[in-house]
């Protein structure tokens, strides 16, 4: 498959443990439909909210920088949560002439949308447990109350849905049950995804929660943000090859997945040679 028709474009790696990162993507190729993107997911060791923090910052160290060698992007989407919050600081040591986009609980925004200024944060164990959290709820949320409520399965009913497999509703009601018993006000009104795989579960968050509930996504901001640094990189020539969905295994339901990909600008499920988990 060749690329686009014209000569010059920005050649992007965008990472995530699965198939979460793949929302930013679809944001990206919405807003600039032109660029070269290479995904990489890290399905050895999926979900990445459930590992060690040490083992975590070394492997994502390794693997980004390992991608970089080999792909030479002009920027790289950290499209993953976990891993912007363990790991931007030694990435942009070990590259700094690398731009690094991160996700990042979208506290601020809460804030920001907010009437009753209680807010909350749906996210994994690791994330609710860092001290990351803490600072982003001071530095921007100092005067509202912040529900965050970690939901250990939510990343797997995202994968599920995102393959077209039948998700029970009671089952992403228990995910997320936690944070409305926690609101013992009835005031909760702006809760923030702190997962990028919380995308593809958005319809039926929204279907599940109280109608006063206004979720926010933060793909769209992330793929401005990533275009916005790009205004300062020069184009490069587009790939006469189209770029490629790697992955660090072959991930369950690998024929439903695949069949996703194209609508995500990817035609197959490509292995990536190297790290074992």
């Amino acid at each position: 498959m060749t690329g686009p028709a014209h000569s010059g474009t920005h050649h992007l790696l965008a990472f995530d443990s699965g198939i979460g990162g793949l929302g930013i993507v679809r944001a990206l190729r919405t807003l600039n439909p032109a660029l070269a993107i290479e995904y990489l997911a890290d399905t050895a060791v999926f979900p990445y909210g459930e590992q060690d923090d040490a083992f975590l910052v070394e492997r994502v160290l390794t693997l980004i920088s390992e991608a970089i060698s080999r792909l030479r992007p002009q920027a790289v989407v950290i499209a993953c949560n976990t891993a912007s919050t363990l790991a931007l600081d030694a990435l942009r040591a070990a590259w700094p002439e690398i731009p690094f986009i991160g996700c990042v609980p979208p506290i601020r925004w809460a804030a920001r949308l907010t009437r009753s200024h209680v807010i909350g944060l749906l996210a994994t164990r690791a994330t609710i447990r860092r001290p990351y959290l803490n600072r982003l709820h001071a530095l921007y949320a100092p005067d509202c109350t912040l529900i965050a409520h970690a939901a250990p399965g939510l990343a797997a009913c995202a994968e599920h849905l995102f393959r077209g497999e039948d998700v029970p509703p009671s089952a992403i009601q228990r995910e997320i049950a936690g944070l409305f018993d926690r609101d013992t006000t009835g005031k909760l009104d702006a809760v923030g995804l702190g997962c990028t795989h919380y995308t593809f579960v958005l319809e039926q968050l929204r279907a599940l929660a109280p109608p006063r509930i206004t979720w926010l996504d933060p793909a769209n901001a992330v793929a401005r943000h990533t275009l916005t640094l790009l205004q300062n990189q020069p184009e490069v020539p587009s790939p006469s090859v189209q770029p490629r969905a790697w992955f660090t295994s072959i991930p369950p339901e690998a024929e439903a997945l695949r069949r996703k990909l194209p609508d995500f600008g990817f035609d197959e499920i490509t292995l990536w040679p190297s790290l074992p988990a």
